[in-house]
């Protein structure tokens, strides 16, 4: 067993006909009730970390700043992670200042030339 494996004691108020229904269940399936948090929590992470929703608000807050990498990557998984990570460096780069080549005719002689007001900017 791994140290993110070991248990911890958690201790929080429920409705009591959760717990009632929790138990219930419990017995039903001969199981014990914590078994069947652990299982319920895992399961809401998961469908949780899968979620489009999720990982586009871990995105956001992590391209703005608002979260670590760990964070991030406990939340959605090392790929996901790892991926917007890169993502995030390839947006805080600068972009290339390229010029346009001397030696080619991009647009073949069909230029429009647009004139913007000082609102426009």
């Amino acid at each position: 067993m791994s140290a993110s494996d070991d248990p911890r004691r958690v201790h929080f108020q429920s409705p009591e006909y959760l717990v009632d229904r929790l138990d219930a269940i419990a017995e039903l399936f001969d199981k014990d009730r914590t078994d069947l948090l652990v299982e319920a929590i895992r399961e809401y992470i998961e469908d949780t970390a899968e979620s489009e929703t999720f990982q586009e608000l871990v995105a956001t807050k992590y391209y703005d700043g608002k979260l670590e990498f760990e964070t991030v990557k406990q939340l959605v998984g090392a790929e996901t992670a790892q991926r917007l990570r890169l993502l995030k460096a390839d947006l805080e780069d600068k972009p290339l200042d390229l010029a346009a080549p001397d030696d080619v005719d991009v647009y073949e002689g069909d230029v429009t030339t647009v004139e913007t007001g000082d609102d426009d900017r």
